[in-house]
């Protein structure tokens, strides 16, 4: 069954171990946010920083797996139709809006989704690690590591799909920046699939 996360918001659910989930953009050029959580301990959680060590590179696509800040392997790509995403910046905020775009009266943004939809998982605020944000489109410049926005290179039906290796928790949004989806904000699907 096939979810909608309408635009702006986000959710938050549990994906067994074996399951996969898939991330749809089903109108292009959207970007979600993706945080897991370890479901028997909150405390262990994605990792950009240990995958990145441990892949030795920044962009991941089929086949790789996404490691916690403990070091474990919580789920896997096992297929991208993209295979451009971000796994550098945070999800954005009301600080985010006000800081960067000098928005009088930001919205809570993707980390105010998080938050609220992890929040009966016990997962606070403080807790939100940086986010694999699927679809994301972020060049970095190899000689200055000045680092670009620009629209998701994701098209209508393009997918993520992840399996979880362990059992997990998951917040997952359809993200609010307008630099992140060219400013058009739009919805973002999910299915979950069984072993």
């Amino acid at each position: 069954m096939i979810i909608e996360i309408p635009p702006r918001s986000g959710t938050a659910f549990r994906l067994a171990k074996g399951e996969s989930l898939r991330v749809i953009d089903p109108e292009g050029e959207q970007v979600a946010d993706l945080l897991a959580f370890n479901a028997e301990d909150v405390a262990e959680a994605l990792s950009n920083g240990r995958t990145f060590d441990y892949l030795e590179r920044i962009y991941l696509t089929t086949g790789d797996p996404l490691y916690s800040n403990r070091s474990t392997v919580m789920a896997r790509i096992t297929e991208d139709t993209v295979g451009r995403h971000d796994f550098l910046l945070t999800p954005c905020s009301a600080d985010t809006f006000r800081i960067l775009y000098g928005d009088a009266h930001p919205h809570h943004g993707c980390f105010g989704n998080l938050a609220q939809a992890l929040a009966p998982f016990g997962i606070t605020a403080d807790a939100l690690p940086c986010a694999f944000n699927v679809f994301m489109n972020v060049p970095v410049d190899g000689e200055t590591g000045r680092i670009k926005v620009l629209p998701p290179l994701s098209r209508p039906g393009d997918h993520l799909t992840i399996q979880a290796e362990i059992d997990l928790i998951i917040g997952l949004t359809a993200c609010s920046a307008g630099q992140s989806n060219n400013f058009r904000y739009k919805p973002i699907h999910y299915e979950i699939l069984p072993p």
